[in-house]
């Protein structure tokens, strides 16, 4: 099987909204796509959604299907860009939160990057974890009761999480490894 082709079997999600960091998107999105996975963006609502690149607004992305219209059985994994305003958004949506507790009951992989554990935490799947994430939310992580370490990826059962941008190459590497091995791909 080619590098192109790993993947060819699987369906990846990415929940998003306004705010997410431009490269904790594009990167995934790109080196999934290009590993064979079909991905889908899902989002709050169905317009276009605009990431933060650096000090200011970054590209639209086409969203596919709003995150209440989101079958979990359709999909292998999640993936959740950072940035710090997108998980802030969606860690009060309540269907956000919920799809993230779904993936995570159907034992799914969850790949969250930056600021994302956010939402791991209000999903309550932090607590017992090994996790990481970018320097200022980690007290937060901790305070809801994982082990937390610095290093740019750590997976922990099927979390897998890491610090900032600089990291992309491990997250990525990371889902691509966990979806190559892992069981059949999802019915979708």
């Amino acid at each position: 099987m080619t590098k192109s082709e790993i993947l060819s079997s699987r369906r990846i999600l990415i929940m998003a909204t306004d705010g997410f960091e431009q490269s904790e998107l594009d990167v995934p999105l790109e080196r999934l796509q290009a590993a064979g996975a079909e991905v889908d963006i899902a989002s709050i609502g169905t317009d276009d959604i605009t990431g933060w690149d650096g000090d200011d607004w970054g590209d639209e992305i086409e969203v596919d299907l709003r995150i209440a219209d989101v079958r979990v059985d359709d999909y292998d994994a999640l993936v959740l860009p950072g940035g710090q305003i997108n998980p802030d958004l969606l860690r009060v949506e309540e269907k956000a939160v919920a799809l993230i507790r779904a993936f995570a009951d159907a034992d799914k992989p969850i790949a969250a990057i930056c600021h994302a554990p956010w939402l791991l935490i209000e999903a309550g799947l932090a607590k017992g974890r090994r996790m990481t994430s970018y320097k200022s939310i980690r007290t937060d992580i901790a305070n809801a009761g994982a082990d937390v370490v610095d290093e740019e990826v750590v997976v922990d059962g099927n979390i897998v999480t890491s610090r900032c941008p600089d990291d992309l190459p491990a997250f990525c590497d990371a889902i691509i490894d966990m979806l190559a091995t892992a069981a059949a791909p999802a019915s979708g």
